[in-house]
């Protein structure tokens, strides 16, 4: 299933999976309707509550019960008419453009894997970067800035000049666990999203000076996820993906998921220590391409006006735009620059 967080016409957030003909199946919804026609049940909404909540924090708190729950009502929705209501009345169905895609998740904790790429290491060093970009760099994302696709990155221009992506695939943890070796991980996986790690090229460089960084990545709007969760069962071998990062059609970052220094069981084995919940999301790292680490990374960095598109093969493309300062706030730019800057 490919699954998506959405906002209705009266803007409730709901969760559903993508159908053919770019409709969305309410996962709730049918999960209801499902429980009272297929299964009987007299407390089909409190059973569908339990099941298939319409939040994804939640659905994947349920781990594989969930998982499998949502699959059930999604085929099961799949033989419905196209204005099918569930019990008290409510739509089934939504077209792409009835709905707004969010964000398909707000993990806990969002774990980032730095340098996975040996290419991502080569370039940084060959670029003369503050400190080697090495597999097993991990720290935590801000989650408040996570954005969905189609939602506008903000260009904050008195806090940085030289603006940057990463495409990257992330994993989402089905359930909460601890201390777990790289064969059990497999257990553990949910589905796979796509990331872009926006990053102020220059704030980073002077956090590096340290040995750490996380504000030039974790300001507002500085964490594209989505478009959608695709279920683990539905990709065949997470190290067999095309990857690329195009801005305003061309590409900049191409490369595959076969290239990880560290594989996917491994980085989760490896951060385990720390603790999973259930609906963590785990990155592992970026490609070759960034605009830091090329021949004119001024010609590259990233301006308002943009727009990304981050594609993983078997998952789809998340789209953003970059927005400027001024687009975002308004008259309130002006006043809110000067306060960053004192």
């Amino acid at each position: 299933m490919r699954l998506v967080t959405f906002e209705d016409s009266v803007r409730r957030s709901r969760i559903g999976a993508i159908a053919a003909e770019d409709r969305v199946v309410d996962l709730h919804s049918a999960c209801a309707l499902y429980l009272r026609e297929v299964e009987g049940e007299a407390a089909f909404y409190r059973l569908a509550d339990a099941l298939v909540p319409p939040n994804m924090r939640a659905l994947f708190e349920g781990g594989d019960t969930s998982l499998e729950a949502a699959r059930k009502a999604f085929d099961f929705a799949s033989h419905l008419d196209a204005d099918a209501k569930a019990p008290q009345g409510e739509a089934i169905y939504y077209s792409l453009d009835q709905v707004k895609l969010k964000a398909p998740i707000i993990p806990k904790k969002f774990f980032h894997t730095a340098g996975n790429f040996r290419e991502h290491h080569e370039e940084a060093s060959k670029a003369g970067f503050s400190h080697p970009v090495l597999p097993w760099i991990v720290f935590f994302q801000n989650v408040d800035a996570i954005i969905g696709h189609e939602e506008a990155v903000v260009y904050p221009d008195h806090l940085t000049q030289e603006l940057d992506y990463e495409l990257e695939l992330a994993v989402v943890l089905k359930k909460s666990g601890k201390h777990f070796t790289p064969e059990e991980a497999r257990d553990y996986v949910g589905g796979y999203v796509i990331f872009n790690d926006i990053t102020a090229r220059d704030i980073q460089r002077l956090e590096m000076k340290s040995g750490v960084f996380s504000f030039c990545k974790g300001i507002d709007t500085f964490c594209p996820l989505g478009p959608w969760i695709v279920t683990a069962d539905e990709i065949g071998d997470p190290h067999n993906l095309a990857m690329e990062l195009r801005v305003n059609g061309e590409s900049r970052q191409r490369s595959h998921s076969s290239k990880m220094s560290v594989k996917i069981p491994e980085i989760l084995s490896h951060y385990s220590p720390m603790g999973y919940s259930a609906g963590d999301v785990v990155s592992t790292g970026t490609v070759s391409g960034v605009a830091a680490f090329s021949g004119d990374p001024k010609a590259w960095y990233l301006k308002a006006g943009d727009v990304m598109e981050c594609e993983i093969e078997q998952i789809g493309v998340l789209r953003n735009r970059v927005i400027s300062w001024e687009e975002a706030y308004g008259h309130r730019a002006a006043a809110l620059a000067t306060q960053e800057v004192r």
